[in-house]
């Protein structure tokens, strides 16, 4: 993993793989506000994902004005514009390890957070009108591993003591049957289920959620500039940065990297600290068994040594009814070792999509049925994603480097933490970094110089019960 955690980070590559919620590309993916850069701004922002454009409307929504967006490819082309379409925190499988590390308050902190991002993203998507196929929901998550399905009972349970009542800590477990007659699951195909579990998340269209607040943007007078990469980032004598590009330089007051797993390309201290992860998405017809009215939840399902996310799409959207499913990294050459490093996206690992190809008819079995006659897959697509060594996003100015700001290190979970961590960075840029933020935000999420000297070792929230080590 130290090998693959060192390769220099590059960035983004041209011509990547054609996600499906980019099948019909927005009128803005190409925009540029101006023919020509400007000289200078008051605040440049690097990466037009859900992290930057939430910045920028919390800035522009605070009075600011002249901000700059840059961006390498077109609006909104990177892991937010690539995912699964997920809403979910799963909360349980990591409250193990962050109360280990951080203490059960700290622990519980994060626990909020994370359900408080996801109603936050769907209810400004419903204020604000945004066409977005926002479905809050409940999940399931099925297991079919003995070790996990102790691990996720002893998760839970420790959740619920700390925060008894909480609607974080709101989970309700289903026996093998239960899960066969009312989660389609086990029954043909794979049916060594241990039980399942239902919490509350949801699911979004991620690609028109973010150019729906960029558009809000715009109408705030956002400058948007695609297809214009950041080659180099430098500090100027007289205060302020350079942002330099192959169009031209910047001068700005101040700038935010908004860059998740290419942040290292930018902000070399964070060369193997934030490690590139390629990830791999399909989007399947259904199977002619599966409900007439399309599943009503979304899921996980927990195997040996990994899992898969899935999503189904609403009915009355364009391909209505279609399964996203992504995952299988461990079915890559050396459990996925080699899509560590990697920014790569436009190409993909010829092992996990054949494995995601198989997963639906294992998981639904005789509830999936044939598969349709068009064929089973619509597309498939990959994206990098944004790993940190303790498994916690970097959010905060960089040290001894004034106004010079960073959000990322979502662990594949940014639609859970993407928003509410770019409130907080707008809190902290505006000089409002006090008790009410430190009341909210977990401090461990900050960026600070002892967290540098972390080693990474790969995906933390698979690493299972951090007291049997």
């Amino acid at each position: 993993m130290e090998d693959r955690a060192a390769i220099p980070v590059s960035l983004p590559r041209d011509n990547p793989t054609q996600s499906y919620w980019q099948l019909d590309v927005d009128e803005i993916a190409d925009l540029r506000s101006t023919e020509s850069l400007p000289s200078e701004t008051g605040t440049v922002i690097i990466g037009s994902g859900i992290t930057g454009a939430a910045v920028a409307f919390g800035l522009a929504s605070k009075g600011v004005r002249d901000i700059v967006m840059i961006e390498a490819r077109q609006a909104c082309s990177g892991a937010t514009g690539r995912n699964g379409g997920h809403t979910k925190a799963a909360s349980y499988l990591t409250f193990l390890h962050h109360q280990h590390e951080h203490g059960t308050e700290m622990a519980a902190k994060i626990a909020r957070l994370e359900l408080a991002n996801i109603r936050a993203v769907h209810a400004f998507a419903r204020e604000h009108g945004i066409d977005c196929e926002s479905n809050p929901c409940s999940t399931t998550d099925v297991v079919y591993d003995a070790k996990q399905w102790a691990l996720a009972q002893k998760g839970v349970k420790a959740l619920q003591a700390a925060m008894p009542g909480e609607d974080a800590s709101v989970y309700t477990f289903h026996g093998p049957e239960e899960v066969r007659e009312r989660f389609y699951c086990g029954r043909g195909g794979d049916e060594g289920v241990c039980g399942a579990l239902t919490y509350e998340a949801g699911s979004i269209n991620a690609y028109k959620f973010t150019i729906g607040v960029l558009k809000l943007c715009l109408e705030k007078g956002l400058n948007l500039q695609t297809s214009t990469p950041v080659t180099g980032v430098a500090k100027l004598l007289g205060g302020g940065y350079q942002v330099d590009t192959p169009r031209g330089s910047i001068r700005a007051k101040r700038v935010v990297v908004a860059t998740n797993g290419y942040t290292a390309r930018l902000l070399k201290k964070f060369q193997g600290i934030i490690v590139p992860l390629r990830g791999h998405v399909t989007a399947q017809r259904p199977g002619l068994n599966m409900p007439r009215g399309g599943l009503s939840s979304t899921y996980t399902f927990f195997y040996n040594n990994g899992y898969d996310y899935m999503i189904p799409r609403p009915k009355e959207c364009k391909f209505g009814g279609d399964i996203i499913i992504g995952g299988r990294l461990t079915s890559a050459t050396s459990e996925g070792l080699n899509e560590y490093g990697t920014t790569d996206d436009t190409a993909e690992d010829e092992d996990t999509m054949r494995a995601l190809h198989d997963t639906l008819p294992r998981y639904f079995g005789d509830s999936w049925g044939d598969d349709d006659p068009e064929g089973r897959i619509r597309k498939q697509w990959t994206g990098i994603m944004g790993y940190g060594p303790d498994g916690l996003p970097f959010v905060g100015e960089m040290p001894g480097e004034k106004d010079l700001w960073a959000s990322a290190s979502f662990q594949g979970h940014g639609m859970v933490l993407c928003w509410m961590c770019a409130r907080a960075l707008v809190e902290m840029i505006e000089g409002r970094d006090g008790e009410a933020l430190r009341g909210w935000f977990p401090d461990v999420f900050r960026i600070s110089e002892p967290r540098f000297g972390l080693t990474f070792k790969g995906r933390m929230h698979t690493r299972g019960d951090p007291s049997a080590s």
